[in-house]
């Protein structure tokens, strides 16, 4: 049974009990997603009964970021995710996006609106998804997949947007807009079920199967003033340095659950190898102890990476407004590596792990992580690290898009 979090008490709470709380609940919501993941892998439905789950559990009101009596500061934040991703990627996925963005109001709008937003995120029980793009040099001169059009009071938006997790599930979706007035990008948050917000299923997904993506068609959606979260630079030159963080915070969380994959391949991998249902058994093999060896430090490596990227990221998020654009820059230099390194671990241990162990449902870790990882090619990264540790270049890494 899984064990909900307490609200309301967290001020009479030291910090470390309220982190052992929410990680114990993540532990027992691990083994429940654990026990039926194949079946829900294969069935391939939108994550209704995940986000239920997860509700019962409390964990979307607990993922927000942290302030009096409430949310949960990025290492916890973190590890929750990926103890969740290795029992359910898609519903890890899931939850990386709702925590980064639920940090949207620190990221984009101002301290009380931020604030407000947070409370009511978390009175509510809130689920956020999204999808806001990466500020580009340059103007592609493409027309924008979404626009902003005026009207008494706020504006009314229109287009369509894919959107990776829980797209029908979702309470709050954050996504970026162009004004047609004006020509300014603003970062808006809409409620899926509003009027004139219709949800098209991305199905036979090759893996992330019951992360529930799919594209957001909007025709002339209401927004209101309060709906409005702040305007996004159109470069990146001229992005402060706190906002700078919005996007390499969404995929330093996704590279915990590229780590949650890896680790609960090798995992199930050595359960079977250990239960004597694999290929070879473990007996005294030392070709199989030297495979369980790479695999296993290569997991280790991508972690030690990682963790050390999550505790300059929660420096600089604890820095807030204060962050300059070297600080904002290293961050996101150190992401991407954190990016490289794990991306290239999770495909290589869900890979191998198939050589291992024969066993219905092991290939979904290897199918998770190439989706995961698809749309992130490693020399993109690779050159921008280069040129910052090179030039030490102050604007920020730039994600592929």
């Amino acid at each position: 049974m899984t064990t909900a979090i307490p609200h309301g008490t967290t001020g009479r709470r030291s910090v470390d009990e309220q982190r052992r709380t929410l990680l114990r609940t993540a532990r027992d919501v691990a083994d429940d997603l654990a026990a039926d993941a194949i079946a829900r892998d294969q069935a391939g439905k939108p994550p209704a009964d995940e986000t239920a789950r997860l509700r019962e559990a409390g964990l979307p009101a607990a993922l927000t970021p942290p302030g009096p009596d409430r949310g949960a500061d990025w290492r916890t934040g973190c590890a929750v995710i990926r103890e969740i991703a290795a029992a359910d990627s898609s519903v890890g996925d899931v939850l990386a996006r709702h925590y980064v963005h639920t940090w949207s109001g620190r990221f984009y709008a101002g301290h009380d609106h931020a604030t407000a937003l947070e409370e009511e995120s978390v009175g509510e029980q809130w689920l956020w998804t999204g999808a806001v793009r990466a500020p580009v040099p340059h103007d592609d001169g493409d027309a924008p997949e979404l626009t902003l059009r005026r009207r008494t009071p706020g504006y009314v938006l229109s287009g369509r947007r894919s959107v990776d997790t829980a797209a029908a599930a979702a309470d709050q979706i954050v996504v970026d807009a162009v004004c047609a007035a004006t020509g300014e990008v603003l970062v808006v948050r809409i409620p899926p079920g509003a009027r004139g917000v219709t949800v098209e299923s991305a199905h036979d997904r090759l893996g992330q199967r019951v992360a529930g993506a799919g594209e957001v068609v909007l025709d002339r959606v209401a927004i209101t003033p309060e709906q409005v979260l702040g305007r996004r630079p159109h470069d990146e030159e001229s992005t402060a340095p706190f906002t700078a963080l919005a996007e390499p915070a969404l995929r330093l969380a996704l590279c915990h659950v590229g780590l949650g994959i890896a680790e609960g391949a090798l995992t199930e991998a050595r359960d079977l190898s250990r239960g004597g249902r694999a290929h070879r058994l473990p007996g005294e093999d030392p070709d199989l102890f030297l495979t369980y060896g790479e695999l296993a430090s290569a997991a280790q490596t991508a972690t030690a990476v990682v963790d050390r990227a999550t505790d300059v990221m929660a420096r600089a998020l604890d820095t807030g407004p204060h962050l300059d654009a070297e600080g904002a820059a290293g961050v996101a230099a150190l992401v991407a590596t954190a990016e490289t390194v794990t991306s290239k671990a999770a495909l290589r241990i869900t890979a191998r792990v198939l050589e291992l162990a024969d066993a219905p449902g092991l290939d979904r870790f290897w199918r998770n992580a190439r989706v995961l990882t698809a749309h992130r090619p490693a020399a993109h990264r690779l050159r921008s690290i280069g040129e910052h540790y090179l030039n030490g270049s102050h604007p920020v890494v730039a994600a592929f898009r």
